[in-house]
């Protein structure tokens, strides 16, 4: 029973319980995708259905972490990915402790949109904060929920990933002056062409072609102007957070 429920695994040579990063990681990223699909359906068209299925099945994978990392099922096809990869065994306790705060913000989801279907700047700022801590520990391997861990416990981290636990604070920034040239000049670049794109005005794509009218693919205008009305109906939450206007140019509704 007690291998069945305990946290990580014992491997010779390692001081405390050991997880792998690398599946860590996998598992991360394969969590990190639907929540940031269903967070967009949302925040662009008012439909939280997704996100209230992406939360029970979040809460779902958090709980079997918290008992043993091995019964979550992202952690079981994450693992499977990555199987031929040499593990990077990474420590188990501050682990727990980041799984425990996404539990929590998962828990708060739950009783907000899930059970009592409020939508509301609440919701985004905890939907926010799960894809922050998802996106550093998927794309970085960055565990920002570990960082948090020495500031609550006693005895200090061990075995983080990267060995940042080990290692001493690098001194300066860590990047070349031609280093920053280039990023100054790639900021640069990206400004010129975002005006440009702006000045040149949207794509018409096939719209403009005048056969699709003669095929009657084209919509006629009334049924066009029916159909823009429709699509340009401000959703609740954008009105409640102030993002009428944001969200009508994000649109392209006048």
């Amino acid at each position: 029973m007690n291998e069945l429920f305990q946290f990580g695994e014992t491997v010779e040579g390692y001081p405390v319980r050991v997880v792998n990063e690398r599946t860590v990681r996998a598992a991360a990223g394969l969590l990190f995708f639907p929540a940031v699909v269903s967070f967009m359906n949302a925040l662009l068209t008012a439909n939280y259905q997704p996100t209230r299925l992406f939360v029970i099945v979040f809460l779902i994978d958090m709980t079997l972490r918290m008992l043993n990392p091995r019964w979550a099922p992202s952690m079981i096809v994450g693992g499977w990915i990555v199987r031929k990869q040499t593990p990077d065994w990474v420590g188990a306790p501050q682990k727990r402790f980041a799984w425990g705060l996404g539990l929590l913000l998962g828990l708060a989801m739950l009783y907000l949109m899930v059970l009592n279907r409020f939508m509301g700047p609440v919701n985004m700022l905890v939907c926010a904060s799960c894809l922050t801590l998802m996106f550093f520990e998927t794309a970085f391997g960055i565990c920002l929920g570990c960082k948090l861990y020495n500031v609550f416990n006693r005895e200090k981290a061990q075995l983080c990933p990267g060995g940042v636990c080990e290692m001493p604070a690098p001194k300066g920034w860590g990047v070349s002056l031609s280093q920053m040239a280039v990023l100054v000049l790639f900021v640069g670049t990206l400004t010129v062409a975002k005006a440009w794109v702006d000045e040149t005005g949207p794509l018409g794509g096939f719209d403009d072609m005048a056969t699709l009218e003669d095929m009657g693919l084209k919509p006629t205008s009334g049924e066009a102007s029916a159909a823009d009305a429709e699509r340009c109906q401000v959703p609740a939450f954008a009105r409640a957070i102030g993002h009428e206007e944001t969200w009508k140019q994000h649109n392209g509704c006048s």
